[in-house]
């Protein structure tokens, strides 16, 4: 399978080798998955997963194994993913140098910014599997 061209920052590397080493499986990997959506074109959830799902392909970031679905390796072709903690945001962030930033912002030089959009780490969710 095809690997995306995606740069993964130290920050979002070590927040996904946190959230695997304090999983219930520590030998998994963290499953990534990015959709369209949302005012930066990205949407995206993630769980920690013992083994790839079934069309799963396997980024190693360092150590790190990363899942991505077949859609989420299409969107994250040319991506860079980091990871942000400040006050008013924290979690992963994607950031696409080709796409327009969105017109919703007040600031006047929104358009010369590139996009990002974040997932909170209140959307963590723990999936039980048999």
């Amino acid at each position: 399978m095809l690997q995306p061209n995606v740069i993964v920052m130290p920050a979002a590397e070590k927040f996904m080798r946190r959230m695997v080493r304090f999983s219930e499986h520590p030998a998994g990997g963290f499953r990534l998955t990015v959709s369209p959506g949302g005012c930066s074109g990205y949407s995206s959830e993630f769980t920690v997963e013992p083994r790839p799902m079934a069309g799963d392909s396997v980024l190693m970031v360092n150590d790190v194994q990363v899942f991505l679905p077949a859609e989420s390796r299409l969107m994250l072709d040319g991506i860079t993913v980091d990871f942000a903690d400040t006050p008013t945001k924290s979690g992963l962030t994607f950031v696409n140098p080709n796409q327009a930033a969105c017109g919703c912002s007040s600031s006047g030089d929104a358009a010369a910014m590139p996009a990002e959009t974040s997932v909170s780490l209140d959307s963590i969710k723990r999936t039980v599997r048999a």
